[in-house]
C-alpha cells in the first residue's frame, strides 16, 4: 500500500528536498505552499509532485486543504510540519505584528495541520508526524525571540503528543536543523555567513537533502520505536543533552 504524505512549505528549501526525497521512496506526496505561485508551478512541473495552496495559519483553510488532498491521494499517513517564516528583530523593538505572524505560521500551524488528521491516524492505527524545529528553538538566538519561542514550543508539542499517540501506532518526532544551505541563508552577507560557518565544528553548512533523509527515516517503518525524539542536525554547533 502506497502511503500519503503532506509536506507543508513543501515547494522550496528544506521542504522541497523533503518532498522530493519522500516521492523517491515511493510515497504519494502533496506539497503545500502559501504564496509563491511561480515557484510552486515550477516545482510541480519539475518533480511531478502535486502542489496545494493554503494558509497554514488558518485552521479552516487547513481543514479544507487537507480534505482536498485526501480526496485526491487518500488518507494522510505522514504529516511533515515544515512551513515557517522569520520576522527578526531585537525584542525591545519587536512589533506585535512580527510576534503574531511568526507564532501563527510556525507554531499555530502545527495545531492547524495536525488536529484535522490525528483522528484518522488513530482510527487506522498508524501515523507519522514529523515537525521541523530549529537549532534556535533549542538554544535561542539574538533577534529571534519570536522564532525561537515558536520552534521551542514545537518541541514541547512533539513530546506531549508523542505520549498521547504512541499506543495508537502514531509516532511524533522533531528534526532541529542547524544552518542549512538554503536560498535564505545564501543571501546573508558573506562576512556573516563565514562567521556562522566558523562556529560549526564540521566546517560547513548542512544541505537540505541531509535534513530530508532524516525526515524520510522518521517516516519509515524502521522508526517505529522512535517517538518523542528531537534529532539535532547541526554539524555539532549545538549539542543538546
Amino acid at each position: 500500500m502506497t502511503r500519503t504524505a503532506i509536506v507543508t512549505g513543501g515547494t522550496r528549501g528544506i521542504g522541497k528536498a523533503i518532498s522530493v526525497e519522500l516521492k523517491a521512496r515511493g510515497y504519494k506526496v502533496a506539497a503545500t505552499y502559501g504564496g509563491n505561485d511561480e515557484a510552486a508551478k515550477k516545482f510541480e512541473a519539475e518533480t511531478g509532485i502535486h502542489v496545494f495552496k493554503w494558509d497554514v495559519s488558518d485552521f479552516e483553510a487547513c481543514e479544507a486543504g487537507i480534505a482536498e488532498v485526501e480526496e485526491k491521494h487518500g488518507s494522510t499517513d505522514i504529516l511533515v510540519n515544515n512551513a515557517g517564516v522569520t520576522r527578526d528583530s531585537a525584542f525591545h523593538k519587536m512589533s506585535l505584528e512580527k510576534w503574531r505572524t511568526v507564532i501563527a505560521c510556525d507554531l499555530d500551524s502545527v495545531f492547524n495541520m495536525t488536529r484535522p488528521i490525528i483522528n484518522g491516524m488513530r482510527e487506522r492505527g498508524f501515523g507519522r508526524i514529523i515537525n521541523i524545529s530549529s537549532i534556535n528553538g533549542q538554544k535561542g538566538q539574538f533577534g529571534q525571540t519570536n522564532y525561537s519561542a515558536a520552534k521551542a514550543g514545537l518541541i514541547g508539542f512533539t513530546r506531549a503528543l508523542a505520549q498521547e499517540s504512541a499506543f495508537k501506532g502514531i509516532t511524533v518526532n522533531a528534526v532541529a536543523p542547524g544552518y542549512i544551505g538554503t536560498d535564505m541563508v545564501a543571501a546573508m552577507p558573506e562576512n556573516v555567513l563565514q562567521k556562522i560557518i566558523g562556529q560549526i565544528p564540521v566546517g560547513r553548512l548542512g544541505t537540505p537533502e541531509e535534513i530530508a533523509k532524516c525526515v524520510a527515516f522518521l517516516a519509515s517503518d524502521d522508526a517505529g520505536f522512535m517517538t518523542g525524539s528531537v534529532l539535532s542536525v547541526n554539524g555539532g554547533q549545538y549539542i543538546a543533552a
